[in-house]
């Protein structure tokens, strides 16, 4: 069986500085299938906490690899896209996490590749952009801050979809049964009856009887 392209995917936070958001990074990298998860200066954390929040992924926490540089941390990546807010940067390529996708699966036919983001509080600094092939621009409305994890299984998720791996399939809708006609006891099928019209002179009858008690 061939390897999927997605065990050449990397995830690589910049100095992350709430446990709670490395361990989300961690089940949505869970979701989506990748494994390889690179932190850079990040705040102190225990993985029983990451455990905690993110269920069932303890050989992933466990494989997590820490770098002093962010030059460490991609060492051996050919391709490197970053996330951002910055909407308008002239400097850099900017792209959408779609488009990103496509790139970065030809590009692991290569060799490693890296998805990169920054701290909760800054995003990356001038210098890691500077060092990336392309930076990715999430569309959203003008409010356009989102939480580190949210950012990581977005681009994820397209990843994991142009890559073909998706695991789960949706269940077809289920038909709703009819209910069979109500038989009668001759087992023939049973039809309204028809409401006959009254004749002209049983109206006229009722409307003396009617006239008649309001008389009373």
């Amino acid at each position: 069986m061939t390897a999927s392209l997605l065990a050449r995917i990397a995830v690589v936070l910049v100095e992350p500085q709430d446990p709670v958001n490395i361990a989300a990074t961690v089940r949505a990298m869970a979701n989506m299938g990748v494994s390889d998860l690179r932190l850079v200066k990040p705040v102190s954390y225990e993985a029983v906490r990451l455990e905690g929040i993110a269920h069932g992924t303890r050989a992933l926490i466990d494989s997590i690899k820490h770098f002093e540089s962010f030059d460490d941390a991609v060492a051996d990546c050919v391709r490197l896209v970053a996330f951002t807010a910055r909407r308008r940067a002239a400097k850099w390529r900017v792209i959408d996490p779609r488009t990103a996708a496509s790139e970065m699966l030809a590009a692991a036919a290569d060799g490693e590749v890296a998805l990169v983001f920054g701290r909760e509080d800054a995003g990356l600094p001038n210098e890691v952009l500077d060092r990336v092939h392309s930076t990715v621009v999430i569309p959203t409305t003008d409010h356009s801050s989102m939480n580190l994890a949210q950012a990581v299984l977005i681009g994820l998720y397209e990843l994991h979809l142009a890559a073909g791996d998706a695991t789960r399939e949706l269940r077809p809708h289920a038909r709703t049964r009819r209910r069979p006609p109500k038989r009668n006891s001759n087992n023939s099928t049973a039809t309204p009856r028809s409401r006959s019209k009254p004749s002209s002179s049983s109206r006229r009858a009722r409307r003396n009887t009617s006239c008649a008690r309001c008389a009373l």
